[in-house]
């Protein structure tokens, strides 16, 4: 089974950091995984998203025009991405700073204050990690435990004091999905 996901925001949101995690869990986990980046020329501010796609076979080409899920962290990204997904995929919004509601009825929605939950765990740049554990709540896809693993892997040889504050965010994103409704 091939599961491609969308992770998509400005830069200097994590998106390409989110997705490399994503794509370390996979490896891990002994999935095949591809990682496609793209972005804009400006370090901060521009637009960025990847593409991961996860399979338990070999993956033919990086490139999806209709991915499971959909993580926009920004107005524009769920302007651009949202009609892309497969009917009966998940779309993660951050309501922190995304006002309005996706168009879809075929789909479905977690909205939640990304954002405003990061800043209460002390940092608002953990907000992409909260929705990758929302998304992990709907998107039977790899475990929360595949994911911290990743991030433990990813960050704790040059960055380990920022592990922790990473696996409580990735803990808080999978706890509001799983309280805004049942798990798909």
């Amino acid at each position: 089974m091939q599961t491609a996901i969308v992770i998509a925001g400005f830069g200097g949101q994590g998106v390409l950091f989110a997705g490399q995690v994503l794509a370390r869990a996979a490896v891990l986990a002994g999935k095949e995984v591809t990682w496609f980046p793209s972005y804009g020329p400006e370090m901060r501010g521009g637009t960025a998203n990847c593409t991961v796609i996860i399979s338990d076979e070999e993956i033919g080409a990086p490139f999806v025009r209709h991915p499971n899920a959909v993580l926009a962290l920004n107005l524009p990204s769920l302007d651009k991405f949202e009609h892309a997904i497969q009917p009966g995929g998940v779309l993660v919004i951050n309501s922190a700073l995304v006002e309005r509601k996706a168009d879809r009825g075929d789909i479905e929605v977690v909205a939640l204050p990304a954002t405003d939950i990061a800043e209460e765990l002390g940092d608002k740049q953990l907000a992409n990690v909260v929705m990758l554990g929302a998304m992990l709540d709907r998107l039977a896809v790899l475990t929360q435990e595949d994911v911290a693993a990743a991030l433990k892997a990813y960050l704790e040889k040059k960055k380990g004091h920022l592990v922790a504050g990473n696996l409580e965010a990735l803990k808080a994103g999978v706890a509001f999905a799983a309280q805004a409704g049942v798990p798909a």
